[in-house]
């Protein structure tokens, strides 16, 4: 049975915010997934593969619980704004897992951290590459007492891309995954598509991977498929530039890059060099940024530190 709901919280802004969600239910007992779309509100090929997961799902197949959220970001997606909550210029997915009597963002956060993480058995979190964003498909999951099944559900979703990160070394702390990891929930991140784009491609591989995770779960009905064998990271580099300049790439995402190789360079509004960017060890770059405009601090590309030889 799907039921559509609204979390209204009525503490956000002048009329209060209703987010809306799918309830799924199923025939009989089973684990509860959650899976959240649009933290980031312009991240669209994962909002519309939420949404198309829904409306694939036919009587009878589901044991257990479905919680889909298209749009955890609302504000974000009806402005159109990359990255952040517009009330407050935060970015959703560094606030977990929230503050009630903190700001917009945190407060958000809460309420989606309480309401949909917490109880769940598996959390899976999609986003895409962002407006200014190309982006390798991959997935997130992090080290801590329930690793070996959130890296469980990173090769059911089948990126070519397993990023683990270390609980002392998070580059991301505050998102959905580490914060749901520390309350010994397993969950992922997964990322497919890029530059805020409705890429066909992108929309199969996450509908793919979600079907295939809520399937190795028992969550849904089916075998699930081999997957194919994917790349393994710990940890990452994320690159930033100390002064406003324009980006100009030298690599594209999923190439294999040497300690030391150019990643790109910064250079001023007349053209004129001012840095090199090269990589500090060997790696991956997963996601870089595609605007040429970057301002002082910005991010530039996260670069997936070389693999491990062998399995973990």
């Amino acid at each position: 049975m799907i039921t559509r709901r609204t979390l209204s919280v009525p503490d956000l802004g002048p009329d209060g915010l209703d987010i809306p969600y799918f309830d799924i239910r199923g025939r009989g007992d089973g684990p509860q997934l959650t899976v959240l779309a649009g933290i980031h509100g312009a991240e669209y090929a994962s909002i519309a593969a939420v949404r198309e997961f829904v409306r694939n799902l036919y009587d009878g197949a589901v044991s257990g619980r479905i919680i889909a959220v298209p749009v955890a970001n609302v504000p974000g997606f009806w402005a159109r704004t990359p990255f952040i909550v517009p009330a407050d210029g935060k970015n959703l997915n560094r606030s977990f897992p929230g503050d009630p009597d903190g700001t917009f963002s945190e407060v958000l956060a809460h309420h989606l951290f309480t309401s949909f993480v917490i109880g769940a058995d598996y959390v899976v979190d999609l986003h895409a590459g962002d407006i200014p964003e190309a982006l390798e498909p991959f997935t997130i999951f992090e080290e801590s007492p329930v690793e070996a099944a959130s890296l469980d559900l990173a090769v059911a979703y089948g990126a070519g891309h397993i990023v683990r990160q270390a609980a002392v070394a998070r580059t991301v702390a505050g998102s959905t995954c580490a914060a749901a990891a520390d309350a010994g929930i397993p969950a992922i991140i997964a990322e497919a598509g890029q530059n805020g784009l409705l890429d066909r491609p992108a929309i199969d591989m996450h509908l793919a991977g979600l079907s295939n995770i809520a399937r190795s779960v028992g969550v849904l009905d089916g075998d699930p498929w081999p997957v194919r064998d994917a790349r393994r990271h710990e940890g990452w580099h994320w690159l930033r530039t100390d002064r406003a300049g324009w980006w100009q790439p030298a690599v594209t995402t999923g190439e294999s890059v040497p300690a030391g190789g150019l990643l790109g360079t910064m250079s001023d509004v007349w053209g004129d060099v001012f840095a090199e960017v090269r990589a500090p060890e060997a790696g991956t770059p997963l996601f870089l940024t595609t605007s040429p405009a970057v301002s002082a601090d910005g991010l530039l590309l996260g670069l997936a530190r070389a693999p491990h030889s062998g399995p973990r």
